[in-house]
This record gives C-alpha cells, structure tokens and sequence, in this order.
C-alpha cells in the first residue's frame, strides 16, 4: 500500500494502516524529522489509546494501554548503542506478546526483529507531503 499524504490526513492515514491488518510488530524507516513519532501517536489514537503519548527516545519504550485493555509499546532505539541492550531490557518478551509493537530506528535491532512485522517507510516529498508505504 502506498499512500500520499499531509499531516493533515494523519487520522485517516492511521485507519487505512489499521484496516490492512498489519502484522502486529510495525518497523517505521525514514529519516529523523519525517513524522515516524507523529504517526505513532495517532496509530495509537486510532487503537484506543488513553491518555497522552509521547516519543520514548530517552526510556526506549513507552507503554500505553486502550480502551479495551490492550497493550501497544512504542520503541525509539535512536539511542541504542546494540542489540545486548534491546535483550538486556527484555525485548523478546515484548516482539513476542502478540501486542502492537511499533518501533523506530528498527535497524539498530536487525538480528532480533521477528520474522512476522510489517515495515512502514516515511519520506518527505515537495511541499511538505509524504509518501508511506506499508508492507
């Protein structure tokens, strides 16, 4: 799927993601800046969540739960110096709960990625549009 967007769009950008039925474990590529954050915290909107969200490039990973008690981890591994830190934290415990797993700056883990994700790629286009696409 491929999806030309502005910031504007990013609600329903978020409900056709979620109506592809990705896998649960999301990797976002693109370059800092592009709206890999943005897009999480209204994918995770788009699920239910309650309460505010934020980017978790100091913790790693930030836990929010949904309306119906689901759990959705948001990885920022911007900061992670290799992969003995992501399995000192316990990260097959989370790739593995069958919970949504949205993680950024994935190529920092590559070794410990399931086989099972799904990969969205941001890049900026020409007056301030992206271009997502999902596999």
């Amino acid at each position: 799927m491929e999806i030309n967007f502005s910031l504007q769009q990013l609600e329903e950008v978020a409900e056709k993601i979620i109506a592809q039925n990705p896998n649960k474990v999301i990797l976002f590529h693109g370059e800092m800046g592009v709206g890999k954050t943005t897009l999480i915290k209204q994918l995770c909107k788009s699920l239910g969540v309650i309460g505010a969200t934020s980017s978790p490039t100091f913790s790693l990973v930030n836990e929010y739960e949904t309306a119906t008690n689901q759990l959705v981890y948001h990885f920022d591994f911007y900061r992670l110096n290799n992969e003995i830190e992501a399995l000192d934290m316990g990260i097959d415990d989370y790739l593995y709960s069958g919970n949504w797993c949205f993680i950024e700056w994935a190529e920092k883990i590559p070794n410990l990625i399931p086989e099972s994700h799904s990969l969205i790629t941001i890049s900026l286009l020409a007056d301030d549009k992206r271009l997502l696409k999902l596999n």
